[in-house]
C-alpha cells in the first residue's frame, strides 16, 4: 500500500476504515504502520476501503 503525504490533508477517513493501518498523529499527520512492509493478509479489506474512502486520492494498493 502506498501512501501520498504530500497530497494527503489529514481527513483521517483512512483511520476509520483501517485503523490497524493507518492513524493521525498529534499534528494531524498521516501514519503508515506498514510503510515499506508488506500488508498483512488479513488487512487487504480494510485497505481496500481506505483507499475508496480517502476523498484526496492519497492512497493506492500495489499490485
Amino acid at each position: 500500500m502506498i501512501a501520498d503525504y504530500e497530497r494527503c490533508e489529514g481527513h483521517g477517513m483512512c483511520t476509520f476504515q483501517a485503523p490497524d493501518i493507518f492513524e493521525l498523529d498529534d499534528d494531524g499527520g498521516l501514519v503508515h504502520h506498514f510503510e515499506g512492509a508488506d500488508l498483512p493478509t488479513d488487512q487487504t479489506d480494510s485497505a481496500s476501503s481506505a483507499v475508496s474512502a480517502c476523498p484526496v486520492a492519497a492512497l493506492r494498493l500495489e499490485s
